[in-house]
């Protein structure tokens, strides 16, 4: 098992459960360094003074604060002590909330919370008692002298801890404009929902693949090998434009998916009906978690 980022407890009212955090997701597409195309060496970075047009070495480094253009306020490492939170070692739960109440914009990194020593039953009563519930756990926690919001869930049999943005981290809605139901056509929005329904599915993540990954992957072996790579094509999607929005639908349901395809070609009457509950019912499963994690 890898070394935990950080050892510490969850605090569950009057109940300390000792845990251990330990990274939920991993960046899997390749790293690259910068070269000196002439010779193929490493390039590395100096930190150069605007001013004198120097190197600075890392030891004459200070923060600085730009608080208007050119002008800025430095900060010492006694600032940085000064507001730095105590290093406390525990998940602080504050409260339990419904997920769906949560706008995902709020979600960042996610970590498994793993049970330490002597914290097996207490980690695993905590974790039934969330999966029955159906709630998340709303804490706060110190990583690195700052404080962090965080959502502990369940996944599987794992306490999954989710670090959160705080309010003032997400833009406002109101700065941009979006277009309400009134411009919106019903036989449009019949046949959009249709289509929703004859795509709906259950989550299944294995479905899913980083194409883009993988042609990068194949570049790199095939001139490793000196040959040429076979890469996944897609045709560029035409616009959806106004005037045939209607005709792309029709053609979009036609396409849907095997699945949408067998809903359309189903009979009328009884086995018709059955079909778009079962495509509501699928809809239902779909959006009943809105945000799965990756693990």
């Amino acid at each position: 098992m890898a070394r935990a980022l950080w050892k510490g407890s969850i605090a569950f009212g009057l109940v300390n459960i000792p845990v251990e955090l330990h990274t939920a997701v991993r960046d899997s597409r390749p790293r690259f360094r910068m070269l000196h195309a002439k010779d193929k060496s490493p390039v590395h970075f100096e930190r150069v003074c605007e001013r004198e047009g120097k190197p600075v070495a890392w030891e004459e480094l200070v923060k600085g604060y730009e608080y208007e253009r050119g002008h800025f306020i430095v900060l010492t490492k006694e600032d940085f002590k000064t507001a730095a939170l105590e290093k406390s070692r525990t998940v602080d739960i504050h409260s339990f909330v419904k997920p769906s109440e949560i706008d995902d914009r709020f979600f960042e990194s996610a970590y498994f919370l793993t049970p330490a020593k002597g914290g097996e039953r207490a980690y695993a009563l905590l974790r039934e008692a969330i999966r029955q519930t159906g709630l998340v756990g709303i804490s706060t926690i110190v990583l690195r002298d700052a404080q962090h919001l965080a959502a502990l869930e369940v996944v599987d049999d794992a306490m999954v801890l989710t670090l959160m943005r705080y309010p003032e981290e997400l833009v406002d809605i109101d700065e941009y404009h979006f277009p309400t139901a009134k411009d919106v056509r019903k036989p449009e929005l019949e046949m959009a929902r249709t289509l929703v329904e004859n795509l709906a599915d259950t989550w299944d993540p294995s479905q899913y693949t980083d194409e883009y990954r993988e042609n990068l992957m194949k570049i790199i072996k095939a001139k490793m090998k000196g040959t040429e790579p076979h890469l996944v094509e897609h045709a560029e999607p035409r616009n959806a434009d106004v005037v045939d929005l209607m005709e792309r639908l029709r053609q979009s349901l036609q396409g849907a998916s095997p699945r949408g395809a067998r809903n359309a070609r189903s009979a009328s009457g009884a086995k018709s009906a059955k079909s778009a509950r079962s495509a509501k019912s699928a809809a239902k499963t779909h959006h009943a978690r809105k945000r799965p994690h990756a693990a």
